[in-house]
């Protein structure tokens, strides 16, 4: 048996660094099926959460009826499966949990199996539990919102080496407290790989681990938004695993700042973001690269401390729209540059002074038989109509 497999987490003590996941769902046990009839648990892969739905069934004394969604992709492959499962009784006359895995596998399309998730969640008379990586993907909107959502954070880097130090003590691997670091480390708070790693190394003798070899862990933009604006921590790292560049991000933190924030917090934020790019143009107007720090304070602590107490509730981040504003804008410029230089090469004058005095040529500009002269396009032409 594989060592991930065999120390997997069996009861709530045995669960590291997530507390307050443990009594979220103890809670939700608690109270089903009066408030939510399912809970997802959603974060980092290795955070645990199948293994702590898992826990919750055993110190409840409930059976398992474990699903992994990519076996579950369409409404009929639900029906069949889910739908009986939900409404069968435990063969051993005990309570029942249904675990469905990874439920960002199901479609999300009107023949796809979402609906038909929702519509189970509805009729259900046991606790749903699932588990995905990105809960804030548009097509789970619909079961979101029969959900209680419960986030699993990467496990600190002291957890991780002390269940790495007790494994090894339990297996007989001898290993180093400083080899087992490097793991840790190269885990980045993904336990089922570090253990993982334990285990293929020690099947060699190597006392040092390729730390540089980091896993492939990237948040998407919506993740940081979320983390950003509904929490209240400083997050100076929290842009170090984003593929977007700290300008970019400040462009998607600007366009949704009014989604979150009012009044005084909403001010603070604008504040902060102003900060940040004064820096911004301080850097690339000066070459000074080692002030890119103060416009991740401001852009990253500043924002999220403008609150005074972290947010709650599902909010729908949008795309930035000053870049389409930019391009809109450029565009007109070049249509009434190269309206401009017809004009100017038409009555022998520079093109300079054409821009100069447009407003004044506009009028003449409109005459059709004019257009017709300078040869205008009818993207040229419509750019004139549009202007007062």
């Amino acid at each position: 048996m594989a060592l991930s497999e065999k120390y997997r987490a069996k009861k709530y003590s045995d669960i590291f660094g997530q507390e307050k996941a443990i009594e979220e769902i103890k809670e939700f046990l608690r109270q089903f099926p009066k408030r939510k009839k399912a809970l997802i648990f959603h974060g980092p892969a290795g955070t645990g959460k199948t293994s702590l739905a898992l826990a919750a069934a055993k110190e409840n004394n409930l059976e398992v009826l474990e699903l992994n969604s990519s076996d579950l992709r369409n409404r009929t492959k639900l029906e069949e499966t889910l739908s009986p499962a939900v409404k069968q009784k435990s063969l051993f006359g005990r309570g029942k949990m249904i675990l469905m895995d990874e439920v960002d596998g199901v479609t999300g399309t009107d023949i796809g199996g979402i609906p038909e998730l929702v519509k189970v969640i509805n009729l259900t008379s046991f606790p749903i539990v699932m588990t995905c990586n990105d809960v804030w993907q548009s097509k789970l909107s619909p079961v979101r919102a029969k959900s209680k959502l419960v986030e699993m954070k990467s496990l600190k880097l002291g957890s991780i080496i002390s269940i790495l130090l007790d494994i090894s003590e339990k297996e007989g691997l001898n290993k180093e407290p400083q080899f087992l670091k490097q793991i840790a480390i190269k885990s980045q708070g993904d336990i089922r790989a570090a253990i993982n790693d334990l285990e293929s190394y020690s099947r060699i003798d190597s006392l040092t681990v390729d730390v540089t070899e980091m896993r492939d862990i990237e948040d998407s933009i919506f993740n940081i938004l979320r983390r950003l604006f509904k929490e209240r921590k400083d997050f100076l790292r929290l842009f170090d695993n984003s593929n977007l560049s700290l300008d970019q991000i400040l462009l998607w933190i600007e366009e949704n700042i009014p989604k979150e924030y009012k009044n005084e917090a909403l001010a603070k934020a604008y504040y902060a973001l102003g900060n940040a790019d004064l820096f911004r143009g301080r850097i690339y107007r000066n070459q000074s690269w080692r002030f890119l720090v103060y416009q991740n304070i401001f852009q990253s602590a500043g924002v999220s401390f403008a609150k005074t107490e972290p947010l709650d509730g599902f909010t729908n981040y949008e795309r930035p729209k000053r870049v389409l504003k930019i391009w809109l804008n450029n565009q007109k410029i070049a249509k009434k540059k190269t309206i401009a230089k017809k004009y100017a090469s038409f009555v022998h004058c520079s093109t300079k002074r054409v821009l100069r005095d447009f407003p004044l040529l506009v009028p003449m500009i409109k005459q059709e038989s004019v257009q017709k002269k300078l040869k205008l396009s009818d993207e040229e032409i419509a750019y004139l109509n549009g202007l007062s």
